[in-house]
């Protein structure tokens, strides 16, 4: 099936102008200025005139399958629904479990992302969740990266945080390095995706391995590092080191967090301070717990992560002036692709890419979104639902 896409200006991050998309089942076979074709089966053509084309967004850090219950049974949140993602934006996700991988499991994380692939998205796994020794289906982290196509890397592993199983620096360093070897035996980025809590230590175990063993870098990636201004001072010195960090959207100052900083305001200090942005994603959290402890650890709420935070937060940075559309867009697009290993097939727009866009009108709202060639969401409307929706 052919989709022609006329007239939008594309943004692929980069803005190459007024574009005509021309794709093909789940890859764009043509972009030019204006394309010409008549006689092509099952072809259909859409008028997007007025409105500004941007690669599909990926969210790396999905709580697909549920997540939270730190408050007991009933603070277990729902599993993610198809359309909570369309409507936010994101063509590519990567779910994972957190801090219950006790009634929550690997292979349940596994069914509920071939679910959704089944019902029009990409997406991929963790392995593993906040403890140590971690959850995994085949009893490696090695093998699990290595052999089980969906699984990227390992996490969400906790460190800095109560609920953590408090791993040592021993500890973290073998855990990276098996899902190094894994990496480089799967062709996968053997990534350890970290939630860092709010402890003193923050940054510090994993500056240390980097500082002190042959392990690099880029093998980590510190997520919610904006919850406290500790935590963002020592993000800061490990994007100088090379290193990469996610920020997490809807985090904001409030009495239980003073110095969280909401992501416009991590980016402004990240540009301020010259400092990489090519290195720098933000993820939603979405359908994690949001728990809420006193300054002795007692549990006072839970609220819902959602996907919707995502692009809300990219597009106040972009309508506050602290970076363009260009610049910006890539934090949720082709900097996470990147990161993922799945540049340039996802992330961007151009030929022999996957057919994943969302299209905005002329105030940056999403309008449509297109995931592997198919309309999920079209001028509004939405066009596919999840199975039980």
């Amino acid at each position: 099936m052919f989709l022609l896409l006329k007239g939008a200006e594309v943004y692929a991050p980069k803005y190459i102008g007024k574009m005509d998309l021309l794709t093909c089942n789940e890859r764009i076979v043509k972009i030019a200025k204006d394309i010409d074709i008549r006689d092509l089966p099952e072809l259909s053509t859409i008028d997007l005139s007025g409105h500004i084309i941007v690669p599909g967004f990926i969210d790396q850090h999905v709580h697909i399958a549920g997540g939270g219950g730190e408050g007991g049974p009933v603070t277990r949140t729902p599993e993610i629904k198809l359309t909570e993602l369309t409507k936010a934006g994101i063509t590519t996700v990567v779910g994972l479990l957190g801090a219950d991988g006790i009634t929550r499991s690997m292979t349940e994380l596994l069914a509920k992302a071939r679910a959704l692939e089944e019902e029009g998205l990409t997406t991929y796994i963790y392995t593993g969740a906040y403890e140590l020794p971690t959850r995994t289906l085949t009893n490696s982290v090695r093998s699990d990266v290595a052999i089980i196509d969906k699984v990227l890397g390992t996490g969400e592993i906790a460190i800095s945080d109560h609920r953590s199983a408090q791993p040592t620096v021993e500890d973290l360093t073998k855990l990276a390095a098996e899902a190094r070897v894994g990496g480089l035996l799967g062709n996968k980025p053997g990534i350890v995706h970290l939630h860092v809590g709010d402890g003193i230590r923050g940054l510090t175990p994993i500056i240390d391995i980097v500082k002190n063993t042959e392990i690099p870098i880029t093998q980590f990636i510190p997520t919610h590092v904006n919850r406290n201004g500790h935590l963002f001072s020592q993000a800061m010195e490990f994007l100088e080191m090379g290193g990469r960090i996610d920020l997490t959207s809807d985090i904001k100052p409030d009495e239980n967090s003073k110095t969280a900083l909401k992501p416009i305001d991590a980016v402004r200090k990240i540009v301020e301070n010259n400092l990489p942005l090519d290195n720098v994603t933000m993820s939603s959290d979405s359908n994690g717990s949001i728990p809420v402890f006193d300054e002795n650890k007692k549990l006072i709420k839970v609220m819902v992560g959602s996907t919707m935070t995502l692009y809300r937060d990219l597009k106040e940075i972009i309508a506050n002036g602290v970076l363009p559309l260009e610049a910006a867009i890539k934090i949720i697009t082709e900097n996470v692709a990147k990161v993922l290993l799945l540049y340039p097939k996802k992330g961007c727009i151009k030929e022999n890419s996957d057919a994943d866009f969302v299209v905005l009108d002329r105030n940056l709202n999403i309008s449509s979104v297109i995931a592997k060639g198919k309309f999920m969401i079209k001028f509004n409307e939405i066009v596919k639902k999840g199975t039980f929706e």
